[in-house]
């Protein structure tokens, strides 16, 4: 039997979650900032990853690289000279990134990350412990799995 929840005012749906940490994927993938364009191709092209979080080497996310940083960057080295190609070759991953995390504590309420997911327009948040080392993802599906009616 399917149910149309939204014209059931008796059926509610559920989060079962009390904190970030029961929502989030533990030790995601990250890629380092000091890798190199053909590492973070070859991780997303084995993986089948669009995004993943930069970390530095006291593991601490300082960004996050996407599958189009990675395409803007390739586009605008097919644009340069050959010279200036050769040395856009030895970009890191810093070079492309986008340098923005969008983090929350393991304690933070599930209301909390819908909240800051919706409002910041993402579909991932990275969660950090108290040291600022990463430890933890949630994306919209890790949301979406942990509902129940």
């Amino acid at each position: 039997m399917t149910v149309n929840l939204k014209d059931d005012p008796a059926t509610k749906v559920v989060l079962r979650a009390v904190t970030a940490a029961e929502l989030m994927t533990p030790n995601p993938v990250s890629i380092r900032d000091t890798a190199t364009v053909a590492e973070a191709i070859a991780l997303f092209g084995t993986k089948g990853f669009h995004a993943a979080p930069v970390i530095n080497a006291a593991g601490h996310p300082v960004g996050v690289l996407s599958a189009t940083d990675i395409l803007i960057h390739e586009r605008e080295r097919a644009e340069l000279a050959p010279t200036d190609a050769e040395e856009s070759d030895r970009a890191r991953v810093r070079d492309m990134m986008t340098p923005v995390v969008f983090s929350l504590a393991p304690d933070a309420s599930p209301r909390r990350v819908i909240e800051d997911m919706a409002a910041l327009n993402v579909h991932h948040l990275y969660i950090v412990d108290r040291g600022g080392v990463l430890v933890g993802v949630i994306s919209a599906l890790d949301i979406v799995r942990r509902l129940a009616a």
